[in-house]
């Protein structure tokens, strides 16, 4: 672990802490320009997520129907009922996005696999990071609102579905997230400028309670309209 990702982890409760949990549940609210392009404005705007902090999985509910919920796994995307009976499924869930263009709609499984590698990979940064397979270096520092921000190049293994293989984290000189840089597969290599805020201690490890996605353009400067991705969270519970 190098110096800016230990500082990174202590700053965020601490490993030892952090290995003492296997499921976090989040409630949250999404909105944002990409879901209204997509023509799904309203599909995850009220929703309880389950995710396990060690293994890449994750459940939405209600969804996408009241009495519904989705599951994802990197692999692969179902909706079932509260007994369990599966009701419909995807496999290979990324090649369905093959040829879509900025207009394409998406359908609940473009929804829930999208949303499944990001806010897994959300949740669990910067801890995800010392998981086996992921590379990191510190690069150059950045200088925005007033501070300097230490960055971090992070590679992902090829077992985790993320946004892309190689993003950046930005972290302050308390050592928590400020923002979160990647460009989006699965949307043509769109780039994302994923701004951090609102953290609150919960069960001892420090978790942000906003988050604001905005393109940034070809100097890395964030474009400030629209906000294409909006998540506030509500009640969060580690067990």
């Amino acid at each position: 672990m190098n110096d800016l990702l230990a500082l990174a982890v202590a700053a965020h409760g601490g490993l030892d802490r952090w290995n003492s949990f296997r499921t976090l549940t989040a409630e949250a609210s999404i909105d944002g320009g990409l879901w209204h392009m997509k023509q799904v404005p309203d599909m995850l705007k009220h929703a309880t997520f389950e995710i396990g902090t060690h293994e890449e999985h994750m459940s939405i509910a209600p969804f996408p129907a009241p009495d519904q919920r989705g599951l994802f796994l990197p692999n692969r995307v179902w909706v079932e009922k509260p007994d369990g009976t599966v009701i419909d499924s995807r496999d290979n869930p990324e090649a369905s996005y093959a040829g879509h263009t900025e207009e394409t709609p998406w359908d609940k499984f473009h929804v829930s696999y999208f949303t499944g590698k990001a806010m897994w990979t959300y949740l669990t940064s910067p801890f995800l990071y010392i998981y086996p397979g992921f590379e990191t270096e510190e690069i150059e520092p950045w200088q925005e609102d007033g501070e300097v921000w230490r960055r971090l190049k992070v590679t992902f293994p090829d077992y985790v579905a993320s946004h892309t293989r190689t993003q950046i984290t930005h972290f302050g000189p308390d050592g928590l997230m400020r923002r979160h840089d990647y460009t989006v597969d699965v949307l043509g290599g769109a780039p994302g400028a994923n701004y951090v805020s609102g953290y609150r201690e919960v069960q001892g490890i420090m978790m942000p309670t906003k988050r604001r996605v905005y393109a940034y353009d070809q100097n890395g400067q964030k474009v400030p309209e629209p906000v294409l991705v909006s998540i506030d969270f509500g009640q969060l519970t580690f067990s």
